[in-house]
């Protein structure tokens, strides 16, 4: 019964704004990351990502990587920042960024603040990103967990004149996570990504996506 509300809530919130003339690509990614108990209540996360993509005016291939650091001021309530560095075949990029994550059961929801820093670009682009995700356990022992996720971006300023404001990209997210030794995970999603562009079609990218997931 909770996985059939969990289906349905998550389905009614990653809900896909209408396409019209979209041009579709696929992509694939893997994640790296390992997460460190630094104290009681303060916990460090490196991850790295290498992202093929098959169409080349996405910007080519991208490596991602980043670090954050997080503070629990309350049993549910986590506070934190880091930056990003980031590198495609078009430019660089050096994000930094500040969150606030929530967790309640299955539940977890992050708001995220970034300011992001490119080479082409003179000035800092402010962008807004909400996700809301579940974790579900669909065996006794608890090993093997259903990944759903819906993640909202929105750009707050133009960094070129050509940048669009207001809702810029939709992520819906769905897999399975299982570990697979002591201390590490892995993860297997399929993502829907949605770029919503002025006066061209979206770019709607198809992606599947492993996480190897390292706790210290």
């Amino acid at each position: 019964m909770m996985l059939c509300r969990l289906i349905i809530a998550v389905s009614v919130l990653a809900m896909p704004l209408p396409v019209h003339a979209a041009t579709q690509e696929s992509q694939a990614w893997l994640t790296e990351m390992v997460t460190i108990k630094v104290g009681p209540a303060d916990i460090i996360t490196i991850d790295s990502s290498q992202r093929a993509r098959s169409d080349s005016r996405s910007g080519g291939e991208q490596f991602l990587s980043r670090i954050a650091i997080d503070h629990r001021i309350a049993p549910a309530v986590q506070l934190g920042g880091g930056f990003a560095y980031l590198k495609s075949e078009e430019d660089e990029e050096l994000r930094l960024f500040q969150q606030v994550t929530l967790t309640k059961g299955i539940w977890m929801a992050r708001t995220r603040m970034e300011q992001r820093f490119f080479d082409t670009v003179d000035a800092p682009v402010w962008r807004l990103r909400q996700r809301l995700q579940a974790s579900v356990p669909i065996d006794t022992a608890k090993q093997w967990r259903v990944i759903a996720a819906t993640e909202i971006f929105f750009h707050l300023n133009r960094g070129r004149p050509s940048d669009k404001t207001g809702l810029a990209t939709m992520r819906h997210q769905i897999g399975l996570r299982h570990p697979i030794a002591k201390g590490v995970d892995a993860q297997l999603l399929y993502m829907r990504q949605q770029n919503f562009r002025d006066g061209r079609p979206d770019v709607v990218s198809h992606v599947p996506w492993l996480t190897l997931s390292w706790r210290i």
